[in-house]
């Protein structure tokens, strides 16, 4: 309540709300049922105060609070300028909490240079306890491309990449996801992210089936990074495709997509093609996740599988006939997606079919039943 008012029945309300409801040609009491007999409102003055008074209590509080937090995050600041050490990692743990639970503190970094002190902690010599917790402020806070720039130095990123192979599963976590922040500026260097120990750190966080809450971000940051060619032919050398395939049973929506999103985009080299080709289980999944998750889904299994069918078609045709591919291609033509997508599965049914009479591939695709 904000502006209590009293009626003749000696109920109290909230004037807004008591007006409301007279509006709607009421003249009892919501409370008691009664009729009124007067239907005009006195303002409850003493509820009114004590009202006022918690609220400016509260107010005080919490403006006390907010106070006590900015003031203890510019101490922080101000002692990791002189400590080291122990000290500075005990300092840094503090600050990562208040930062984590407090946007006054977020603030109150942002105003007073504590992004330039954090990244000025970060380098070759830095131990991957400091490095932690750094990297756990920083990725609380929203930077500027100036910041971004001055953490993108090769020192800085190569220190990430260690402490992601080698940190706790939050750790690793907060390095993926300020790494994937770092990486949006148009004019990125993609050597300073085509690192064989980012790559392989990031297969083995979306690989761990302890710590599942680590997939998402890894698989986002890999769809990020696979923009670069250079990076699309580095992840099909170490063997992800394959890796990533036998994943995609197991993952939720969210993560399914992202998954399917980067095998696509590694099916646009030969080489990622190829090894799609050679993953045993890419046709039958794909075909398996067609019209089964959301239409993206459909998309990008269905580019997959056009980009693996094309490569060797009558090896994978067959494969992917076996599998009960016409079946589901006529559900997406006979659906209500999008037009591009019926098209292209047009075109693959047709390419599956050149190997067959139109009696034989009827049989094998088992489609009496959706002809009827």
């Amino acid at each position: 309540m904000q502006d209590p008012v009293t009626l003749c029945t000696g109920q109290t309300y909230e004037r807004s709300n008591i007006l409301k409801w007279f509006n709607l040609g009421h003249l009892t009491c919501p409370t008691t049922m009664q009729e009124l007999w007067d239907d005009s409102v006195t303002p409850n003055t003493t509820l009114y105060r004590l009202i006022y008074t918690w609220f400016s209590q509260k107010y005080l509080l919490m403006k006390k609070r907010s106070e006590d937090v900015q003031g203890r995050a510019s101490e922080l600041l101000d002692t990791l300028k002189k400590v080291k050490g122990q000290a500075r990692v005990m300092a840094l743990k503090e600050l990562h909490q208040v930062v984590a639970a407090h946007a006054t503190a977020r603030k109150t970094l942002l105003d007073e240079g504590g992004v330039s002190l954090m990244s000025s902690l970060l380098g070759p010599f830095t131990s991957h306890a400091v490095g932690s917790e750094v990297i756990g402020i920083l990725v609380c806070l929203t930077l500027d491309s100036d910041s971004k720039k001055n953490l993108m130095q090769p020192a800085k990123v190569s220190l990430m990449v260690d402490i992601l192979n080698e940190g706790s599963i939050e750790t690793k976590i907060n390095c993926t996801r300020l790494i994937e922040s770092l990486i949006d500026d148009k004019d990125l260097r993609s050597e300073l992210i085509s690192s064989h120990s980012l790559l392989v750190g990031l297969m083995r966080l979306v690989k761990d089936k302890r710590h599942t809450n680590g997939i998402c971000p890894g698989l986002s940051l890999l769809r990020a990074i696979c923009s670069h060619k250079d990076i699309r032919h580095l992840l099909v050398s170490i063997g992800a495709v394959s890796q990533l395939v036998e994943l995609l049973s197991a993952l939720e929506p969210d993560c399914l997509e992202l998954a399917l999103s980067i095998l696509d985009s590694l099916a646009s080299i030969p080489e990622g093609r190829l090894a799609l080709k050679n993953c045993s289980n890419t046709i039958p999944i794909m075909v398996k996740l067609l019209m089964r998750i959301s239409e993206n889904c459909t998309q990008y299994a269905l580019s997959i599988l056009w980009s693996v069918c094309k490569l060797a078609p009558e090896e994978c045709s067959s494969v992917a006939v076996d599998a009960g591919l016409a079946a589901k291609l006529l559900l997406v033509i006979q659906s209500g997606c999008n037009p591009l997508l019926k098209q292209q599965s047009a075109e693959l049914l047709k390419l599956c079919s050149l190997n067959y009479s139109d009696t034989i591939f009827i049989s094998k695709c088992k489609l009496t039943r959706t002809i009827l």
